[in-house]
């Protein structure tokens, strides 16, 4: 017996046919899915420290579940210090059940989590069915122990869809539960 996630479960027993019933798709195989999920943070400071961007991959790898690696500059800036190849912040992406679990950790723990928390912002689509949104503390996911933290830092999350507009990617990710402002 395989295991597979609630929210995968959830998007195939309720959002596919809901999908199916709005848009009045010709297959199940035209149904929008989640692609995968980029988690994406820049060190700021990591030109002069560089056990910073350590932190920040240890950190991402504690809350994705799967190990972060560093993401490094691509071209060289004096006024900043910085020179080409050089680590200035971490990355790691999410596919299949890893995928499924961090989305169900996001909305059901660390969203909530956050203060004032009104819902996230329905103008983060790219117009081709992909939604950015940023979180502004780590300290919001259960991985991180608040007492361990040395600096406040967030990071910017990417869910990429095989949807082909904005309006089907949006109706995605609000039946798969994602709490848009309303």
């Amino acid at each position: 017996m395989s295991y597979t996630p609630r929210l995968r479960k959830k998007y195939d027993e309720e959002v596919v046919p809901a999908l199916v019933e709005k848009f009045n798709y010709p297959s199940i195989m035209a149904v929008p899915r989640i692609v995968k999920i980029a988690l994406n943070q820049g060190v700021n400071g990591a030109t002069s420290d560089k056990k910073l961007v350590d932190v920040a991959v240890k950190e991402m790898t504690d809350i994705a579940g799967q190990k972060a690696v560093a993401t490094l500059s691509k071209k060289a800036i004096s006024n900043f210090k910085l020179r080409e190849d050089m680590p200035i912040g971490a990355k790691v992406t999410l596919r299949r059940e890893r995928m499924y679990e961090f989305l169900d950790r996001l909305i059901a723990v660390a969203l909530p989590r956050v203060r004032d928390f009104q819902g996230i912002n329905d103008k983060g689509f790219d117009g081709r069915g992909n939604y950015n949104f940023g979180i502004t503390e780590q300290i919001i996911f259960p991985e991180i122990d608040i007492d361990k933290v040395s600096r406040i830092s967030g990071m910017n999350v990417t869910i990429v869809t095989t949807a082909k507009t904005d309006q089907e990617a949006m109706e995605l990710l609000k039946l798969m539960g994602l709490p848009f402002k309303k």
